[in-house]
């Protein structure tokens, strides 16, 4: 089965960074590629995946964050979501919120690593959260 997902930034570039091939969050990445997770995205999303990864601080490879950026597109699904007028802690996650909002009807999940920037709703998981929902038989 495969699960919606929204994967906040911060996911992303945790994955990229571990050294442990067994971190949640680099599962959560190849989930993507398994095919176990559709990422939802809007294009203000991809926009910030690709400022954030190419920072200089974070010293990554440009093979691998293309290869994720094409990756996303690719296997995912773009969402064009309407306003939820929720207010956040950095508005800059608000467009996170609000296409997992929309696909909420697909039961959605929003995997971030920053669970405080958003409201407590039970479709915000961690990236282990997720892997447990994934690897959880029905």
């Amino acid at each position: 089965m495969a699960y919606y997902a929204v994967i906040d930034t911060n996911v992303l570039l945790s994955a990229l960074l571990s050294k442990k091939e067994d971190s949640a969050t680099v599962k959560v990445l190849d989930a993507v590629f398994d095919g176990k997770i559709i990422p939802l995205y809007h294009q203000d999303m991809l926009s910030e995946y690709n400022d954030v990864l190419h920072r200089e601080k974070f010293h990554l490879q440009e093979e691998s964050i293309l290869k994720i950026l094409e990756a996303i597109r690719q296997y995912g699904i773009e969402v064009f979501p309407q306003p939820t007028g929720k207010i956040l802690i950095d508005m800059d996650d608000l467009v996170f919120y609000e296409v997992a909002m929309e696909k909420r009807d697909n039961d959605a999940y929003l995997v971030t690593g920053n669970q405080k920037h958003y409201p407590i709703r039970d479709f915000i998981v961690t990236p282990a959260e997720m892997i447990t929902i994934i690897e959880t038989p029905e």
